[in-house]
């Protein structure tokens, strides 16, 4: 990067460059003769002299005087430039030069140099040692000097532009001086006209312009209605549309207008500025300060906003839902496309809907008076659902209806499986806990022999559905409710959450998995191995099938499988109708009638059968539609049924 002391050198260089271009470009102009280049080049450079081929020297002059007409053209606006630039740049007809009857003789030449260098001087009229008078006396002498005509046309140039450039800042005094002696030069009156209209136009606004300052040190800025400066200079600007005082004063009065923006914002009157700067807008579109403005305003917008949604966050983190969900709304209303707040509604939602968590999303919770975690929680999205049996159904059954809406308007998680062997003995170890099937004594287990279920005294929670040493990644069978319950009290005392059982609305809902057919996977057959199904295609270890089955159907087992052995369903929950059946919370009641809409437990105080859904390893078809539930003694182990937990969020 160059150093500063380089830079500034730079920038004075190139300053005094583009000076010299402009001058060239201007002496070139009015004085071509300097670079020996004939008027009539000036005048016609398209056209060369008769029987003589154009020199080189014209052209090379040519690509100087379009660098330097550039400059002029790229310089600032018309009334705030040098005479010189506004000169050059008025469209004038080119003056009709004389037939010259040979050269200038000495006494002229010396009459046009010290013209040249009055004029240049500064000295354009007044006197006989002026330009203007100098070029007189040459035309006296010789009137066919075209350099003579040239330079009186020139001084006649620089008039008009000094003329034009006094009208348009509203000098009416140098205006009516300068044209005076425009008016004593020969060949004007095409000249005199237009300026006169100038100067007329000029003493009618000079007092609407008068006024109109005085309305601005008053502060009537743009009000009240009808009596204010802006309005005064709109006036002025009918009348005169390049009146450069008008144009000043209406941006005056947007700066006004937009220092209230400024004011506004320093208030956090947001919608104050905006309507200020809506309305410096309509004065003067696009001008520079409105666009600095606007920037200082968006800037300090943005920055305020991210202020405060910073402040939501905090809120948020620490816990204060109502407070972020405030700051979050203060933040969007000082800036609706603030970036960041789309995101932290989400959060918002999840916080307030599901603890923060998201939906879908899956998490343990760690134990905090000792070592271990939970199972593996998957959350499950807020929604309603229709409950029960729809019209038509098959297998549809008194116990599932009516069939009625409910809305599960907070979120849960449920266990992404059933509760497994080692889980539940994770439990029995720590808490010391005899489950019924100990202290009771036996469960109910698969008979390989007869091909039903028969009640063993000596099978427990650590066999499988035939009686024999489970694996622990078996869902856990031959438990009571009661054991179910036990289980989830413990494991919220071990994570200071909340851990229960499911309530049956809240299992059907998650079963489902916004599905509405008879199955979650479609109203037959699988067309895959989505579940641990009764299949015609299965086989027990003897040779075994299944009498009531889904025809066509195979999953490789016959009595339940390892957790997660198939695919999950729409929620990401697996085994949720297959594999074994799972104890609610709900107590048991023969129909819906009078049933909670909004997903709770159906609980009567003391009662001692509970309700158990979900289809097993050993379900017929109608058992495992979703809407299947019944009901058993809440001390009963079977080789079919298990467990999943849910927490609250």
């Amino acid at each position: 990067m160059p150093s500063k002391e380089t830079v500034q050198r730079q920038r004075a260089f190139g300053g005094a460059l583009g000076v010299l271009v402009l001058a060239f470009g201007l002496t070139y102009h009015f004085f071509p003769e300097l670079f020996h280049v004939s008027p009539e080049e000036v005048a016609n450079p398209s056209s060369s002299s008769a029987g003589r081929p154009r020199t080189s020297a014209p052209a090379r002059a040519g690509s100087a005087q379009s660098a330097a007409q550039d400059a002029i053209n790229a310089g600032p606006p018309l009334t705030l430039a040098p005479t010189a630039v506004i000169a050059a740049r008025l469209n004038r007809k080119a003056v009709l030069l004389p037939e010259q009857l040979g050269a200038d003789p000495p006494e002229v030449r010396a009459l046009l140099e010290r013209a040249n260098k009055a004029f240049l001087a500064g000295q354009v009229t007044g006197d006989k040692n002026s330009a203007a008078g100098l070029y007189e006396q040459a035309l006296k002498l010789k009137p066919d000097s075209r350099a003579a005509v040239q330079g009186l046309d020139q001084v006649r140039t620089h008039l008009i532009a000094a003329i034009t450039q006094d009208i348009a800042i509203g000098d009416s005094e140098s205006a009516g001086a300068l044209l005076d002696n425009l008016k004593a030069l020969p060949n004007s009156a095409n000249d005199v006209a237009p300026l006169e209209a100038s100067m007329k136009t000029l003493l009618q606004v000079r007092p609407m312009l008068a006024q109109a300052a005085d309305l601005l040190q008053q502060g009537r800025v743009d009000k009240p209605a009808a009596d204010n400066a802006l309005e005064l200079y709109r006036q002025v600007q009918q009348l005169d549309p390049d009146n450069a005082v008008a144009v000043q004063g209406i941006l005056q009065v947007q700066r006004v207008v937009l220092d209230r923006a400024l004011a506004a914002v320093a208030q956090n009157d947001f919608a104050g500025a905006q309507a200020a700067i809506a309305e410096a807008q309509s004065i003067q579109p696009g001008s520079a300060q409105l666009q600095t403005v606007r920037e200082q305003v968006d800037g300090i917008r943005q920055q305020r906003a991210e202020g405060v949604l910073a402040q939501a966050r905090s809120a948020l983190d620490a816990g204060n839902i109502a407070l972020a969900k405030q700051l979050a709304g203060q933040a969007q209303s000082i800036s609706p496309q603030l970036a960041g707040v789309a995101e932290f509604q989400e959060r918002l939602t999840n916080a307030r809907l599901y603890a923060s968590y998201r939906p879908g999303q899956v998490f343990t919770d760690h134990f905090v008076d000792m070592t271990g975690q939970s199972p593996t929680m998957l959350v499950v999205p807020t929604g309603n659902f229709m409950m029960g049996a729809p019209d038509g159904e098959p297998g549809r059954a008194d116990a599932q209806l009516p069939q009625h809406q409910v809305t599960l308007g907070k979120g849960f998680a449920l266990s992404q499986s059933d509760i497994t062997i080692g889980q539940f003995r994770e439990f029995v170890r720590a808490s010391g806990y005899k489950p019924d099937s100990i202290k009771l004594g036996g469960a109910s287990i698969y008979d390989e022999r007869t091909g039903v279920m028969r009640d063993d005294s000596n099978a427990n929670w650590e066999d499988d559905y035939v009686g024999h040493p489970a694996n622990e990644a078996l869902p856990v069978v031959n438990i009571s409710w009661n054991d179910a319950n036990a289980y989830v009290q413990w494991l919220s005392q071990r994570t200071g959450k909340k851990y229960r059982l499911p309530s049956e609305a809240e299992f059907e809902y998650a079963l489902r998995a916004g599905s509405t057919t008879r199955y979650w996977w479609g109203a037959g057959t699988p067309k895959s191995k989505v579940e641990n199904l009764t299949g015609s295609l299965d086989r027990s270890p003897s040779g075994r099938r299944w009498s009531h089955a889904f025809e066509g159907y195979g999953d490789g087992y016959w009595g339940p499988a390892p957790v997660m052995s198939f695919a999950p369903n729409a929620f990401g929950l697996y085994d949720m109708d297959g594999n074994v059946s799972e104890w609610m919370a709900d107590c048991w009641h023969d129909n819906y009638v009078r049933a909670p809409v909004d997903g709770s437990a159906w609980i009567n105080p003391g009662c001692s059968t509970r309700v158990v859904r979900g289809g097993s390893w050993g379900s017929s078809p109608e058992q495992a539609n979703s809407a299947y539930r019944q009901g058993a003694d809440a001390s009963v182990r079977s080789g079919r049924v298990g467990f999943r937990i849910l927490r609250e969020l």
